[in-house]
């Protein structure tokens, strides 16, 4: 395994330990002033648990070479959504602006196809796991 592939699912692996076990878990569990940080970003708890079984689920789908690709459209969606709710409410938003395009870095390094596909480069044919 190549030295971008390894950098590749280090930083996969700590966007998905972030994003299920630190940003997911805070939807999941209780704890004081939740229900008035949720209120302030105009979300309820009810939802923010949906939420944050969609964050899980795209997190999941990203870290699974078979679906990566679709999990990380699906975590940009999910950060776009977060980025657009601090906005909203005036808070910081550089944070999931910065994390979804190490989703993409990391996926790249994982999959050499998704570089040379965004930078509009013909494609090798190599196997992408190797």
């Amino acid at each position: 395994m190549s030295k971008s592939k390894i950098v590749g699912w280090a930083l996969s692996g700590l966007l998905g330990a972030f994003l299920i076990l630190a940003s997911a878990s805070g939807k999941f569990t209780e704890w004081e002033g939740k229900s008035e940080m949720f209120a302030k970003m105009g979300w309820s708890e009810s939802v923010m648990v949906k939420i944050g079984v969609v964050e899980v689920i795209s997190a999941l789908l990203f870290l699974v070479p078979a679906s990566a690709f679709v999990g990380a459209i699906l975590l940009t969606a999910y950060l776009g959504g977060a980025v657009s709710t601090h906005v909203r409410v005036d808070d910081p938003f550089v944070i999931p602006i910065v994390m979804g395009v190490l989703v993409w870095v990391a996926l790249g390094l994982r999959d050499c196809r998704v570089f040379a596909l965004a930078l509009g480069r013909p494609l090798r044919e190599s196997n992408p796991e190797s």
